[in-house]
């Protein structure tokens, strides 16, 4: 990418599966850092769907998507309305196979269908205290990594929407 040229984009979804207590993370070996499900808005999906799909495939839960508060839904039914994400972050990303771009990234809070689920191995419930206090987490190396500050506050952010259900 070069300063005249505009960014390559690619649009994603990223859910935060939290309940009352904790929100769930998972160390991204390609990555290496902590990080929620999500990933890349496929053709003819909206990310809503994109959101719930990656949740299923990633961390092996069915999840719900909740509103992030504040006004909305609106009462009319046509045009459909999805649920506003959280926030939308763009972040710039250097691939090896598909070069410099950036994500787009939908940013929502989602709460597990049904609480008796159990996530995939490798998946961490992460408690409101831990984010706070910026705990490192043990990776599946041995080692101990704190995730990334977006991490931190969007998963307290995730955690405090729950407990307002």
């Amino acid at each position: 990418m070069t300063p005249t040229e505009p960014p390559k984009r690619h649009f994603t979804a990223t859910g935060y599966i939290a309940t009352k207590e904790a929100t769930l993370l998972h160390w991204h070996a390609k990555l290496r850092m902590w990080l929620p499900p999500g990933g890349h808005i496929e053709e003819n999906e909206d990310p809503v769907e994109a959101v719930v799909r990656e949740a299923k495939e990633e961390s092996g839960l069915d999840v719900e998507v909740i509103h992030p508060g504040g006004r909305g839904p609106f009462e009319f039914t046509v045009p459909g309305q999805l649920h506003p994400p959280v926030t939308i972050l763009v972040e710039d990303i250097d691939d090896p196979v598909d070069g410099v771009h950036q994500h787009i990234d939908h940013i929502y809070i989602t709460v597990p269908a049904d609480a008796a689920q159990k996530a995939n191995e490798g998946w961490v419930w992460v408690t409101r205290r831990q984010l706070e206090d910026a705990v490192a987490l043990e990776t599946p190396d041995g080692g101990r990594t704190i995730p990334p500050p977006d991490v931190l506050e969007v998963g307290v952010v995730a955690i405090d929407l729950v407990k307002g259900l």
